[in-house]
């Protein structure tokens, strides 16, 4: 397949390496890709279950001819290899509860004005609901759609967690595990643009996005989320990833 356009060659050689692990390891269902054609930059919003879903979600979108600038937590990008990655490809860090969190939005801001897509993981960390459903959203995806006013597509994955379980550290590579993985339309947002970005405005926006997220991996799952979302409290609630 071709690279996407707006993959640089750092990008395209990390690709070349990590697609053909990834079609060792797993079988894909792709689903949606044409809710990715949107006529500027986008943010693409994730659940997350398990630190390998990164790269599945990343490969689905490369797979659609979008190279995904993500946004990642910035001590990544202090580890050997891995740090210099993230640079040569372009990813965002995240800087948490730091005087350099204004820094993630404004390079967020940066590319989604640049045309580029922007990943992010709504729920900032892996879900810490008991049966991985989506839990509830950090506001930083909710500041980053209403300040750019980009549309947000909503992205549900499953099958990840067969590979690296959600708190493992050893990978089941056999046999192959199937990664299904759905994009759906934009969430509208529209109704809240211009509003003041108050509390109860990015709460609402945020939601939103979870929502659209929660209905996509019940369709994959066949089964119903839980009528209340899972809270995970240790952290504030503005992060962007």
């Amino acid at each position: 397949m071709p690279a996407p356009q707006r993959s640089n060659r750092a990008y395209r050689n990390v690709a070349r390496v990590v697609r053909p692990l990834l079609f060792a390891v797993t079988r894909r269902e792709w689903r949606g890709g044409e809710h990715l054609s949107q006529p500027g930059g986008f943010i693409a919003a994730a659940n997350h279950m398990t630190n390998v879903d990164p790269l599945t979600f990343a490969h689905f979108l490369y797979d659609q001819g979008v190279a995904p600038k993500i946004l990642a937590k910035s001590s990544l990008f202090s580890v050997p290899v891995l740090g210099t990655v993230l640079r040569a490809t372009g990813q965002i860090p995240v800087y948490r509860n730091s005087a350099a969190a204004g820094r993630s939005l404004g390079a967020a801001v940066e590319a989604l004005e640049a045309g580029e897509c922007v990943a992010v993981f709504p729920e900032g960390t892996l879900t810490r609901d008991p049966d991985l459903w989506p839990m509830a959203g950090k506001t930083g995806v909710a500041r980053l759609a209403l300040t750019t006013r980009a549309p947000v597509v909503p992205i549900a994955q499953w099958g990840a967690q067969s590979l690296l379980g959600r708190y493992s550290k050893v990978v089941r590579p056999v046999p192959r595990k199937l990664v299904t993985v759905v994009a759906g339309p934009p969430v509208d947002l529209s109704d809240l643009y211009g509003r003041p970005q108050d509390s109860q405005v990015l709460r609402e926006a945020t939601e939103r996005v979870m929502a659209a997220i929660t209905e996509l991996l019940e369709e994959i799952r066949e089964e119903q989320a839980p009528p209340e979302r899972y809270v995970w409290r240790r952290h504030g609630g503005e992060g962007v990833a």
